[in-house]
């Protein structure tokens, strides 16, 4: 009987993996498909690798913004050959890793569970005191679509393995990943349309951001807000999509559609209900949040497998510290949680730190919103990046920096040290007492926190 089994070898499991080794050699790691991350194969990596080319090409393209004239000629054919050569060396980063682990501590299998403490694997049973489900999730499509469309309706599995760009594409959705993949497909040439069902854009909760968003989104992009496809098929080796606007019946044809509606978690794949009847339907899985453990059992769930926030740090975070509980069961601990922290790379980016707008009116904080507009902010004029605005809030009685959003440019940056002061128990004082050079981006905070002080005089 191992001490710990560990399913699945993402970023969670290859992260619970690296830290159980440290305590025993009685261990096995199984994992079905390719043993690298989601993060480095396709999801975070690659997209970035775009989203990067593409916000290149729109800066020099509006060089003007900075008092710049240039003719540009841009060959794009390259793009998606460069965009692999970099994911090929993330995924190989991992893969020498891997490779490196003991060979008799890893199988390439699909598991399912026997009973609590029972995995079948290749037709082999393996037994454990703790497991660490570490499975991750698959992207969300209509299985109607496909069989229409065939390779024509894609995921973000499929969309980093085209050979070139394409002429046109639809995307399906307007959450982080639509977004991001849209607006960098766009900047790039491609004829890009995006359908979403509501009229939200990105993560953003706060009312007045969210809105901004919609209108500077809106400006660059087409979006057919609270629209979806009404009928797609295949005609001449295009997707033929109609819709209605204002009851009128429409037609577009795209290459390709990207089906970016979100992700399914991959618990489904190991027979949960073998232990407990009451497991098979995912969403009411008795998973204890605080300390990752599934009902009583010596059996902890990481990672973007059962998750609200799939991230990369997170999944990391949570896999290693996983571990401790499985090698103490049944003396269960919480595990330590981060700060939280999610960044869209848009442009303008936006990012939640802390507590989010809508958390603090959903449990009736009592609070004050410091905001500050980068229309006119001195650095982002400079930058020809004067776009957006960012939220802070505060507590009204303790006076403590809760959580922010944010829609600027450089948010990536700015959000990370709002996050640290968060998990200082920054107050607005020590916020104020800090150094804010001249000119930068980081003013804006300030700006912000002199609005909160003003609200609390």
């Amino acid at each position: 009987m191992y001490d710990i089994i560990i399913i699945g070898a993402g970023t969670a499991g290859i992260s619970a993996y690296k830290a159980a080794i440290k305590h025993t050699q009685n261990i096995l790691i199984i994992n079905d498909g390719a043993w690298d991350t989601t993060c480095a194969r396709v999801g975070c990596m690659p997209s970035k690798v775009m989203i990067s080319t593409a916000n290149r090409l729109y800066d020099a393209e509006h060089a003007n913004q900075v008092g710049l004239n240039l003719k540009i000629h841009a060959d794009t054919t390259l793009v998606m050959t460069h965009l692999r050569k970099l994911r090929d060396r993330f995924t190989t980063a991992t893969l020498k890793e891997v490779n490196h682990w003991d060979e008799q501590h890893k199988i390439s299998g699909k598991a399912s569970f026997i009973n609590q403490n029972t995995i079948e694997v290749n037709g082999k049973q393996y037994q454990a005191k703790s497991f660490i489900l570490a499975v991750g999730s698959t992207p969300n499509f209509d299985q109607d679509w496909k069989k229409q469309l065939k390779h024509h309706l894609i995921t973000t599995d499929q969309i980093f393995e085209l050979e070139t760009l394409p002429q046109s594409i639809a995307v399906i959705g307007s959450g982080i990943i639509a977004i991001e993949l849209a607006q960098a497909f766009h900047r790039l040439g491609v004829k890009t349309t995006i359908f979403a069902r509501s009229r939200k854009v990105g993560s953003l909760s706060s009312p007045d951001l969210q809105q901004l968003a919609q209108q500077e989104l809106g400006q660059e992009l087409d979006i057919l807000f609270e629209t979806l496809p009404q009928h797609v098929t295949l005609e001449n080796d295009q997707v033929k999509i109609e819709y209605r606007v204002d009851q009128e019946l429409k037609t577009l044809y795209v290459d390709y559609i990207l089906s970016a509606t979100g992700r399914s978690s991959l618990l489904n794949t190991l027979d949960l209900q073998k232990i407990n009847p009451a497991f098979e339907n995912l969403k009411d899985l008795p998973l204890n949040t605080h300390t990752k453990q599934l009902a009583d059992l010596p059996i902890f769930i990481v990672g973007d497998a059962l998750t609200l926030t799939p991230l990369q740090h997170e999944a990391a975070h949570e896999g290693k510290m996983a571990v401790h509980n499985c090698l103490h069961y049944p003396h269960v601990e919480k595990i330590k949680a981060l700060t939280p922290l999610s960044i869209v790379f848009s442009a303008p980016e936006m990012a939640i730190v802390g507590q989010s707008y809508q958390q603090l009116k959903k449990e009736n904080k009592d609070f004050v919103t410091g905001f500050v507009s980068y229309e006119k902010q001195g650095r982002a004029l400079v930058l020809g990046k004067n776009k957006g605005a960012i939220e802070v809030y505060i507590d009204h009685v303790t006076q403590k920096l809760l959580g922010a959003e944010l829609f600027v440019e450089h948010a990536e940056h700015l959000a990370h040290l709002l996050s640290w002061m968060i998990a200082k128990d920054a107050t607005l004082s020590d916020l104020l007492a800090q150094p804010y050079y001249h000119p930068t981006l980081e003013e804006g905070l300030r700006t912000a926190f002199k609005h909160a002080r003003r609200q609390l005089s």
